[in-house]
């Protein structure tokens, strides 16, 4: 509501005198300020702060006077009284110096703008020549206790028990009473008033008093300590005429303020509490509304020894109060006691070295123009202030504004832009007023904000000026007259484009309501006027409506239309109606805020009719606290809207008010709609001072139901938020606020310390707090489960509903199990079955358990179940992170046994799921385990790495490894060889006993999982596996050399290495087959498919460094490319069904003579599926192609070394696990992977191993089995591999030669051309083309394989060993693709 800002300022007197001032008092305008000191009197003008005179007492005078203590001003700021020590009061005429008689005045260079010759203009901004003219003195003959200033009257209270009612002017015979306290009747309430005098108040007297205008009544503060509010019968103040009341209980009073907007009055006491008490209409009583105290939990070291209070002070717009008590300190609460700031804390009573402080103590406070400043003795503190706290109607909005005494805060962000704007950071974006207009129009009375929060608008004593964000420019009257002559009294307001402004008018003498629309000039001309019969107090806009609240206690409602007939927009004012409330409101200035909103009673029937939401149903009027609903009269026969012609439509009669709430300071509604979020947008949002805030929910039936009779429409709920609300977001359930941060200045430290050093840098900060768990639970509470559900169900979606989902089991728990009475009917089961209804159970339990101390688990898990059960739950949902977590519970709450066994399962089912640094931290907790570090669990990973799923080896991220290298040099970027974890596995694990038995059996598991998944052929996993966890791969291949790490199928083996490592099967030479199809048909299909790339050079340096991901990326959009232009293929195979391939290979070869443009034949051999060639390079290429000297087999060889080489990074991989196989001498996986690289040197090299007597015979007989299993294979599936085989003839030879039976030479040469397919495998083996695709089998990248079908005929069912399904599936599991062209 209001905040402190920046550091206090010190009056500096230019007079010198020996005399500290001890007291400032403004006038009632606030334009001036009078100084008090002991014998002097000094008047100051606000803004800018300069002195205008003095009045200094002569000697002889102050010894019969006393020294000055208080002081008074007239209503009309034209005189002053001035209390002394001897009972005297001094009036002193404050006198102008006639029409141009200025003390200062602004001084322009020649030729500035700001020179403007309009009368009246200049005087706004010079400081007048004024005098001081001492009237009579009037003698009292008693000390002074209080001063009161009434119209005429100035009320003056003695220590002698009297109250004296002095005229201002001191004419004729009323010129001076006195009424004696003892005649004046003192009862608990008026009804019981009894007659004749009191007879308890002998030698009592008034020691403080102020009047309330609303009240039409003296608060008093007797110096017994006792309370009372003393009413005038009739008008005039006589002895006769008087009643008072009594505070029940209370003998500590000390000092009082009164509010007059919301009929309070503050009581201090003695003990530093602060009582509100406010008058029962009914009997007349005094009654307690509430107390404003610092709480032991906030403030435990000074809370009970702050001494009595010494003074409050309401704020000017009567929001806020400030209290000051005898130790000093400031305090600030809001008008029903939300605690805002407090000086006796914190950094302000605290230095950085933790010293504390001695607070300043504070002798007179009074606030400055609206609020801004607030003068404590001779200091003057900063305020700014939220702009609801004068101009309410922005209420309806989602933004943030608040506006200080020369500009203006408000949140960064568009609220339909969502929350990312609005809540991104802590920052303001800070307007400065224009200085032009704030010159002349100072104070800031009234500012407003647009629903978008681009445009504002304030007004200060005369015209208005509004600012556009977008433009980033004032727009200000162009005419000066025109801006002086118009005054805002009701509040401005946006509609659309246009500002709503109800204003006074001094030439017409009438009040107006004007639209001036934002992009046209500020001029009257383009204004639309309304003329109105009464003046306005206060305005608001409801969609196409205007409410205004009238000085005669009416509201009218108007309608508003845009017209753009006119070169610039206007817009028609229309009035509705009229509701006169004056039986209800007995003040107008009693009215808080009026608000138009579309809530009514009976929401829950109208479930179907979610339009009504829109419309204006009911009025809201904030009534001194009361929050008081007009709805709608519906009882009356319905016309049917279709039946009544648009002009002609009446709008219904308001039912009599009904009272929603007390002690209400701000309500939000808003008129938009939502049918997935009706609970939210169709409530109504109250702010309720220190009882928090208030929701007034509708209850709608499930499924459209009919709803129970007995179940209310709505429903209040309380709850508590940490922060002072400012503004709601409806959909996202979140209440937007600001709070004071201060800062320590330690620059100057000596005897003296400065302002800057006593008192810390105050800032505001936007803050933000989540509501939704408070509803939700208010609601379970009262046994509306299905309501609840309903609306987290409809807020599901928002980024931090899993926290408000913690938040509420961690509210429950901590009330519930650290309760120290038994709770009869505990919550915490009901909000845990609540919880399960939503996805987040799992994680919100476990996330909640871990952030509450031990000592409660048992309470938490009693309720929602078992966590062995929990964690059984997370490994079926495979939700592996949540589970790691359940095991750190486990480890508290179970043996360690226990805790070994779950967590054997998560690692394994890590394992199998690569999730890699789950299974670090799995290996550390179950080291833990085994060496007793219970006390230390492992912290659950909360993020997985990124190249975790993906596959990669992370060894060898930035480099290729040639075979002669060892493995102990391969280093990487990210992790090096050298093992993470200290993992012993064989001999190295001889030197540790303690850890023995625990390594043992993490090897175990680890040599499990590596045996799974080289039976399974997966090279790939089994590389990350090693790399990921510094498994000693190369020691266990060496044992298992024998056994698992056989390979019992080469074709197969060969085949999984293909898809697994995304390596193309290779193509067939084509110098010497004709190819009937000539005319390029399948060109374009393949010439995207080859090249789409980058080059594999850039790849290595960049791409590796960022992970694997985007390697996939690249080939997954490439293969989509691939599949769109499969169909062009189809006509061409089913065409040539009978040829085998010839029909693709012309493409690739035209392709490549168009493309080798710059690449060296050396480069060009580099490239990679994944390297990348525009699109639009494609058409340079034929002019250039006639320079290129290369021949045709040259060409020929380039296409064949593109097509038939997989990503770079697949050709690192292996090449590395050849160097693995290679150095553990399992050479029938060297063989295997030497095909697919095509690397004749690794063959030979393995069949010159073969000759070795190390090698046992099985193995070579197994390899000469595999050679020929993947011959036949390639005759008939894969004639790619033919010139390999070819290549490598002389060793296959040898080889053959070399067995114990012989081997027909003829095995070894190239079948004929026709044969068919051998099997129902295609060359993608285990990946088999879906059914749909596999209509002319096309080989990856180029070989076209023969269709099997007739001609038209039906499509091929897939393979039978390799069903669609599990090629899917492993698909989704590696996050890669398929290699099989279709």
């Amino acid at each position: 509501m209001y905040f402190l800002t920046g550091w206090p300022r010190r009056l500096l007197c230019p007079l010198r005198s020996e005399e500290e001032p001890f007291h400032v008092q403004p006038s009632s305008q606030r334009f001036y300020f009078a100084v008090l000191s002991e014998t002097q009197l000094s008047i100051w003008f606000s803004r800018p702060s300069v002195l205008i005179v003095s009045y200094i007492e002569s000697a002889k005078a102050a010894t019969q006077f006393g020294f000055y203590q208080k002081a008074e001003w007239k209503p009309d700021d034209s005189m002053i009284a001035v209390a002394t020590a001897n009972g005297y009061i001094l009036l002193f005429d404050v006198l102008g110096g006639g029409g141009d008689k200025y003390l200062y005045e602004p001084v322009y260079p020649k030729g500035s703008p700001r020179v403007k010759v309009t009368p009246g203009y200049k005087e706004e901004q010079c400081a007048p020549a004024l005098s001081l003219e001492m009237k009579k003195p009037v003698d009292l003959e008693a000390p002074i206790t209080s001063l009161q200033s009434l119209q005429e009257d100035l009320l003056v209270c003695t220590a002698d028990g009297y109250l004296h009612v002095l005229h201002w002017d001191g004419l004729g015979s009323n010129g001076r009473k006195a009424i004696c306290l003892t005649t004046i009747p003192f009862s608990l309430d008026l009804q019981s008033a009894r007659g004749g005098p009191s007879p308890d108040l002998e030698g009592v007297y008034i020691r403080c008093m102020e009047y309330c205008v609303t009240l039409d009544g003296f608060a008093v503060v007797l110096s017994d300590g006792r309370l009372g509010f003393i009413t005038p019968l009739t008008n005039t103040i006589t002895a006769d005429q008087l009643q008072g009341v009594w505070a029940a209980d209370v003998t500590d009073g000390t000092c009082v303020a009164v509010n007059n907007k919301y009929r309070l009055m503050a009581f201090g006491c003695a003990s530093g509490s602060v009582l509100v008490y406010t008058i029962d209409t009914a009997t007349g009583s005094m009654q307690l509304s509430h107390k404003l105290e610092l709480t032991p939990k906030h403030y435990p070291d000074i809370y009970n020894k702050t001494g009595a209070v010494k003074l409050i002070c309401w704020s000017p717009d009567y929001s806020v109060t400030m209290v000051t008590w005898e130790c000093g300190g400031l305090s600030l609460w809001s008008v029903f006691g939300a605690h805002l700031i407090c000086t006796l804390g914190e950094d302000f009573a605290y230095r950085s070295d933790g010293t504390k402080k001695e607070p300043i103590k504070i002798s007179s406070m009074s606030w400055g123009a609206e609020g801004y400043h607030l003068w404590a003795g001779i200091l003057q503190f900063h305020f700014i202030k939220s702009a609801l706290t004068v101009n309410p109607c922005t209420s309806n909005q989602e933004q943030v504004l608040l506006h200080g005494e020369d500009r203006l805060y408000l949140t960064c962000g568009d609220p339909s832009q969502g929350l990312n704007t609005l809540l991104g950071h802590k920052h303001w974006h800070v307007v400065q007023i224009h200085s032009t207009y704030l010159e002349s129009n100072w104070p800031i009375r009234f500012a407003a904000i647009d629903t978008a929060g681009q445009c504002m608008a304030v007004a200060g004593r005369r015209g208005f000026a509004h600012y556009s964000l977008f433009t980033r420019k004032w727009k200000l009257f162009g005419n000066i007259t025109q801006e002086q002559n118009m005054t805002v009294t009701g509040g401005l307001a946006w509609w659309k484009d246009f500002v709503v402004v109800a204003c006074y008018n001094y030439i017409d003498q009438q009040e107006q309501l004007r639209l001036y629309q934002r992009s046209a000039n500020l001029d009257n001309a383009f204004a639309s006027v309304t003329k109105l019969q009464s003046d306005t107090l206060l305005l608001n806009v409801f969609r196409d409506m205007v409410i205004l609240f009238r000085a005669d206690c009416s509201i009218c409602l108007y309608s508003l239309e845009r017209r753009n007939d006119s070169p610039h927009p206007t817009a028609s004012v229309e009035l509705l109606q009229e509701v006169s409330m004056s039986r209800y409101i007995p003040h107008p200035a009693l009215v808080v805020s009026v608000t138009l909103t579309s809530v009514r009673t009976e929401t829950g029937i109208t479930l179907k009719a979610p339009q009504q939401a829109c419309m204006a149903e009911s009025i809201m009027l904030n009534l001194a606290g009361q929050l008081i609903m007009l709805q709608r009269d519906r009882s009356g026969p319905q016309v049917r809207e279709k039946e009544t012609p648009a002009n002609s439509k009446k709008l219904l009669q308001f039912c009599p008010p009904v009272v929603l709430a007390q002690c209400v300071e701000n309500v939000w509604t808003t008129c938009r709609s939502n049918r997935k979020k009706r609970h939210l947008l169709e409530a109504l949002w109250l702010s309720c001072g220190e009882a928090g805030m208030k929701v007034w929910l509708p209850l709608f039936p499930r499924d459209h139901r009919k709803p129970h009779s007995f179940l209310s429409r709505r429903i209040m709920l309380p709850f508590h938020i940490n922060i002072y609300p400012l503004a709601v977001l409806f959909e996202d359930a979140l209440v937007l606020g600001a709070s004071n941060e201060t800062v320590l200045y330690d620059g100057l430290q000596g005897p003296s310390e400065p302002l800057e050093a006593l008192f810390p840098y105050c800032t505001v900060e936007r803050t933000s707090q989540i509501y939704l768990h408070h509803i939700l639970r208010q609601l379970l509470v009262r046994n509306l489960g299905e309501q609840a559900l309903m609306l987290a169900q409809s807020c599901a979606s928002l980024p931090y509903f899993p926290h408000v989902m913690e938040l509420m089991v961690h509210v429950v728990l901590e009330e519930e199990a650290t309760s120290r009475e038994p709770i009869p009917d505990p919550l915490l089961p009901t909000v845990a079955k609540f919880i399960t209804e939503f996805p987040l159970f799992l994680q919100t339990i476990v996330h909640c358990a871990r952030k509450t101390e031990y000592a409660l688990w048992n309470y938490l898990f009693a309720a929602v179940g078992n966590p062995k059960d929990l964690f059984e739950e997370c490994l079926m949902a495979q939700d592996l992170d949540t589970a790691a977590s359940y095991l750190i519970i486990l480890q508290n709450m179970e043996v360690p046994a226990v805790s070994r066994q779950h967590a054997t399962l998560l690692f394994n089912t890590a394992l199998e799921q690569g999730k890699w640094d789950l299974c670090r931290h799995m290996i550390r907790f179950l080291k833990a385990i085994g060496s007793g570090e219970m006390d230390t669990p492992p912290p659950t990973p909360t993020t997985q790495e990124p190249s975790s799923s993906s596959g990669g080896f992370e060894f060898f991220r930035n480099r290729s490894i040639s075979l002669s290298q060892s493995a102990d040099a391969i280093a990487t970027g990210k992790f090096n060889l050298q093992k993470t974890f200290s993992m012993p596995s064989g001999p190295s694990a001889k030197g540790r006993e303690v850890d023995c038995a625990e390594n043992m059996y993490i090897d175990l598991m680890l040599w499990r999982h590596a045996r799974h998944l080289l039976e399974q052929v997966r090279l790939r996993d089994l590389g990350c596996f090693s790399a990921q966890l510094g498994f000693e791969l190369i020691g266990w291949l060496c044992r298992e050399r024998n056994r698992v790490a056989r390979v019992e199928d080469f074709v197969s083996a060969l085949k999984r290495l293909h898809k697994d490592f995304l390596w193309p099967f290779p193509v067939i030479p084509v110098g010497s087959i004709s190819s009937p199809l000539k005319n390029g048909r399948c060109r374009p299909a393949l010439s995207t498919r080859l090249l789409k790339s980058q080059s594999a050079d850039s790849l290595l340096n960049s791409d590796m460094d960022t992970g694997p991901l985007q390697v996939d990326n690249t080939s997954h959009s490439w293969l989509d490319r691939l599949e769109d232009r499969a169909k062009d293929m189809d006509t061409a195979s089913s065409a040539h069904s009978n040829q085998h391939s010839p029909q693709t290979h012309d493409a690739i070869l035209s392709l490549l003579t168009n493309k080798v443009e710059e690449y060296s034949v050396g480069s060009a051999t580099d490239l990679t599926e994944t390297s990348s060639v525009v699109d639009g390079d494609w058409m340079m290429v034929d002019e250039n192609s006639s320079t290129l000297s290369l021949s045709q087999a040259e060409l020929e060889h380039i296409s064949m070394e593109l097509a038939n080489k997989g990503p770079h990074k697949s050709q690192v991989q292996l090449r590395y696990l050849l160097h693995v196989f290679m150095e553990a001498g399992c050479l029938e996986w060297c063989v295997v992977i030497g095909l697919i690289l095509r690397d004749a040197n690794v063959i030979k090299q393995v069949i010159c191993f073969l000759d070795s007597p190390e090698v046992p015979q099985e193995t070579v007989q197994s390899i000469r089995n595999g050679l020929l299993a993947v011959d036949s294979w390639v005759s008939t599936n894969c004639l790619g591999y033919k010139p390999f085989l070819s290549l490598i003839q002389p060793q296959l030879q040898d080889l053959m030669e070399a067995a114990v039976e012989a081997v027909q030479p003829e095995a070894f040469q190239p079948t004929s051309q026709s044969s068919k397919l051998g099997g129902s495998e295609g060359p993608g083996g285990a990946a088999a083309p879906r059914a749909e695709d596999i209509r002319g089998v096309a080989a990856p990248l180029g070989l076209a394989l023969p269709s099997l079908e007739p001609p038209g005929g039906f499509p091929r069912p897939p393979s039978a060993d390799c069903p669609p399904e599990q090629t899917e599936e492993q698909g989704k599991e590696e996050g890669v693709y398929d290699c099989t062209l279709s």
